[in-house]
C-alpha cells in the first residue's frame, strides 16, 4: 500500500474524550475511529490487524478439530426464558431490542443456547458426538463502564467455541487440548512467555474453570502465580482449601496484576439439559450431552498488544500480527533514489512481504514519526545519504538496531530479519 494513495491520517494529539491507553494510541496511529464510549470502528490498518490476530486463533481452533460456522446476532425471547438468561436480573448486560409486532429480541452477547438449538437437530445419535464448533463474531454487552478502550467494549469481537461430548471423559479431554490450543495463541502474537493458565471459580457448573490472564500494570484483576508450575490461581478463589486441592501454598505464589485475555467454562448439561436436548447411545437410551464453552476476545487482544508493546514514540506491534511487516521510505527527491525506492517496493510485495510504502512528499521527521507511531516490525529507508553508505538503513521497530544493507540483498536480508522476528 502507498501511503500517497490512502486516507490513513495520523494525529499529533491525544483525543480529549478517550481516557485508555491503547484506545489514544490506536486513534492517533489511524487505526480505529471512536464511535462513542465502547464502540470503536476499525480503520484499514486495524482491520488488517485485528484479521491477523484471529487468523491465528482461527489456525489453533481448527488444529484443535474445532469448526467454524457463523449464529445470529438476534436472539429469540422464548430461547433463553427456557435456560433462565432472559431476565435482567440473572444476566444484567443485555441489549435488547423488538420487532415492530412487539415480539422481543436479543442482540447476542453470548450464545450457548443458540448453538445447542441449533446443533439439535444434527446431534441424534452417539455417532454424531463429539462436536466442536465455534465462530469469530462482534458479541454486544451494555456495560455499565466502558473506559478502557478496546479492553473492554460494548461492542467487540469475540472467538466463541463450544463442545458437545458424550460424558465427561470426553468433555475433559477436549477441555485439556483447548488450553494448549490458547497458549499456542499466546505464543504465536507475543504473549506466550507472560500469560498463565489461571484457575477462578466454575460457579453452578464445577469447582474450577480455567481463565487465561497476562501479566500486566494495566490489569483489573488480581491472580497469584505459581511461576514454577506454570499456572496462577485468581483472588476470588485464592483460600486455603483451594491452594491444597491445586497443589500449591502461599509460600510458592506471587500477586500479581493480569488481564483477562480468554477462558474456558465447563458447562455440564445445564443448557441441554433445560432445552430438551438427548442424544441416543448404542442401547438406543436417550443420554445427556455435556457442553463446554470457550472465549477469547480477539478485539480485546488486538488493545492489551496495542498497550502491551507501546513505548513513548508509538505502537510496536509482533510481526505475527502487524498489519504490515515494513514501512518503507524514500528521503527526498533525487530521481535514483526514487527508483531504487520503487524497484524494492516491488522486489518486497512479489517476495510476499507485506509493505506499507511512505512514498508522500513530506519531510524525513515527519515519515520516521509515523513509522514509530504506526508500529511495523521493520523500517526501510532510502536516501542519498544511505545510498552513499552502500545500500538502505533497515531497522528494528522493537531496538535500536540500524544497519545498511545493499540493494542486492535488500529482500533476503529483510526477509530473514522478520523470520527472526516472528
Amino acid at each position: 500500500m502507498r501511503r500517497s494513495q490512502s486516507f490513513i491520517k495520523t494525529r499529533k494529539q491525544v483525543p480529549a474524550d478517550e481516557q485508555a491507553h491503547n484506545a489514544q494510541l490506536l486513534i492517533r496511529a489511524g487505526y480505529i475511529h471512536k464511535e462513542m464510549a465502547g464502540v470503536y470502528s476499525y480503520l484499514p490498518l486495524g482491520k488488517k490487524t485485528l484479521d491477523n490476530i484471529a487468523n491465528i486463533v482461527r489456525d489453533e481452533m481448527n488444529a484443535a478439530g474445532g469448526e467454524e460456522l457463523q449464529m445470529s446476532v438476534l436472539q429469540p425471547k422464548e430461547l433463553w426464558e427456557r435456560t433462565d438468561r432472559w431476565d435482567d436480573n440473572v444476566v444484567d448486560n443485555w441489549f435488547k431490542t423488538k420487532l415492530k409486532n412487539g415480539a422481543e429480541l436479543g442482540i447476542g452477547l453470548t450464545h450457548e443456547e443458540p448453538i445447542a438449538e441449533a446443533l439439535s437437530d444434527y446431534i441424534p445419535s452417539y455417532k454424531d458426538l463429539p462436536a466442536y464448533v465455534y465462530q469469530i463474531q462482534n458479541k454486544y454487552r451494555n456495560e455499565l463502564r466502558a473506559k478502557s478502550g478496546l479492553l473492554r467494549g460494548r461492542e467487540f469481537v469475540m472467538k466463541d467455541l463450544y463442545s458437545l461430548s458424550r460424558n465427561q471423559e470426553e468433555h475433559e479431554e477436549f477441555y485439556d487440548k483447548m488450553t494448549t490450543a490458547y497458549m499456542k495463541v499466546y505464543a504465536r502474537i507475543g504473549l506466550g512467555e507472560v500469560t498463565y493458565p489461571t484457575y477462578a471459580s466454575g460457579g453452578y457448573f464445577s469447582e474450577f474453570s480455567r481463565e487465561f490472564q497476562t501479566l500486566s500494570q494495566i490489569g483489573e484483576d488480581t491472580i497469584y502465580l505459581d511461576k514454577e508450575k506454570g499456572f496462577a490461581i485468581n483472588k476470588e478463589i485464592y483460600d486455603f482449601k483451594s491452594l491444597e486441592k491445586l497443589g500449591t501454598s502461599k509460600e510458592r505464589l506471587t500477586e500479581c496484576k493480569a488481564v483477562e485475555v480468554g477462558n474456558i467454562f465447563p458447562l455440564g448439561t445445564k443448557f441441554t439439559d433445560a432445552l430438551g436436548i438427548y442424544y441416543a447411545d448404542k442401547e438406543g437410551k436417550q443420554q445427556s450431552i455435556i457442553m463446554g464453552s470457550y472465549g477469547i476476545g480477539i478485539s480485546r487482544l488486538m488493545g492489551l498488544l496495542a498497550e502491551h508493546f507501546a513505548d513513548e514514540r508509538g505502537l510496536v506491534w509482533p510481526a505475527s500480527v502487524a498489519p504490515y511487516q515494513v514501512y518503507l521510505a524514500n528521503l527526498g527527491d533525487n530521481r535514483e533514489v526514487s527508483q531504487a525506492a520503487e524497484d524494492t517496493y516491488k522486489a518486497l510485495t512479489d517476495a510476499g512481504i507485506r509493505v506499507i510504502f511512505d512514498d508522500r512528499d513530506t519531510r524525513p521527521g515527519e515519515k520516521f514519526a509515523d513509522a514509530d507511531l504506526m508500529g511495523m516490525p521493520l523500517r526501510l529507508v532510502i536516501s542519498d545519504k544511505s545510498l552513499q553508505a552502500g545500500g538502505f538503513e533497515l531497522k528494528s521497530r522493537s531496538k535500536e538496531d540500524t544497519q545498511i544493507v545493499a540493494a542486492a540483498s535488500a529482500v533476503q536480508v529483510t526477509v530473514d530479519r522478520l523470520k527472526s522476528l516472528v
